[in-house]
């Protein structure tokens, strides 16, 4: 009968995700509510180390995929991989990141082993023994329950939404033999332009432009700076070829949920809003009193951004 949870751990040149760290806690808090274990996978080559900075978050054991094939993420082989993993655990329910290569594997995995996939969950419920999540619906107009049907359940967690907590106990590690299988896709070069950027999905802070910049986003790139956080941008902004589409918020673009969301001259269309709803404080600037964002600002101010966005970093540094 199959029992336990199952977490796939993301990591990018030997370092994990900030996303891994939330979907382990989170799958220790659905295992101590089942009374199961936690098997946490690490999928790479060269990963012998990660292993013990998972540690702290409470698997029971954790499995080392090692293999050079796997050095870059490529669907098939991660596919092929952790199928074989899944398959020897016989676990309950899956928990990854919904990142852009966590919706790629989670929706691979879930055709391959026959499994019911909740996308982008912001919350698990657990209740008399069944597992609820909340996940957005019709571009984030609304926020559904849904339970899945099926033995074996596949949850994909929207980047940090997740509590991480330690819960050290006994674990122990293993290296299982992995069968790569047939691969038809490879990475022929990788081109890695981010510098010290901090990742737009996982920044604790974001400062976002749009239209009524004008295209000059050096306060929005000072106000972040100012406050550790990262800069994104509005589908406008990145349309007028002001920002490059990696810095997009949005449903066509990156999904954030920081603990202070920062929207400089956005004008808050519905595509925008359901990139960025779930974050924790929304701050509003924009000379519009009538824009949409303001309905969903812990904080609005009506006033021109290129006064008032310098006039915060100013005061921020002063307080720094």
């Amino acid at each position: 009968m199959a029992q336990g949870v199952f977490v796939i751990t993301e990591q990018r040149d030997n370092a994990f995700r900030k996303v891994s760290f939330e979907a382990v806690s989170e799958g220790r808090r659905v295992a101590d509510g089942l009374g199961a274990d936690v098997t946490a996978v690490v999928v790479g080559s060269g990963i012998e180390g990660l292993g013990a900075e998972l540690e702290k978050y409470g698997p029971d054991k954790i499995l080392l995929a090692d293999d050079p094939a796997l050095a870059d993420y490529t669907t098939d082989a991660y596919t092929n991989v952790i199928a074989d993993l899944v398959q020897s655990v016989d676990p309950a329910v899956i928990l990854l990141g919904a990142s852009a290569q966590g919706k790629d594997l989670s929706a691979r995995l879930a055709a391959r082993l026959d499994a019911g996939l909740a996308m982008d969950c912001t919350a698990v419920k657990l209740a008399d023994g069944k597992l609820t999540y909340t996940r957005p619906m019709f571009g984030g107009k609304i926020f559904a329950d849904v339970e899945i049907d099926g033995e074996l359940q596949i949850a994909a967690i929207r980047p940090n939404v997740m509590d991480i907590t330690e819960a050290s106990k006994e674990c122990v590690s293993e290296k299982p033999a992995v069968n790569v299988g047939q691969v038809k896709t490879t990475v022929a070069e990788k081109s890695m332009d981010t510098g010290d950027k901090i990742e737009l999905t996982e920044a604790d802070i974001v400062v976002s432009g749009g239209r009524g910049t004008g295209g000059d986003f050096d306060a929005i790139e000072q106000l972040a700076t100012t406050l550790g956080g990262a800069v994104g941008a509005s589908r406008s902004a990145v349309d007028e070829g002001w920002r490059p589409h990696s810095d997009q918020v949005g449903q066509t673009g990156k999904v954030v949920s920081p603990g202070l969301y920062v929207a400089c001259g956005i004008s808050g269309a519905i595509q925008h809003l359901a990139g960025m709803s779930t974050s924790k404080y929304i701050v509003a600037i924009n000379k519009d009193p009538e824009a949409p964002i303001f309905s969903k600002a812990d904080l609005g101010i009506v006033g021109d951004l290129a006064a008032i966005v310098p006039a915060i970093s100013e005061e921020m540094k002063k307080i720094s």
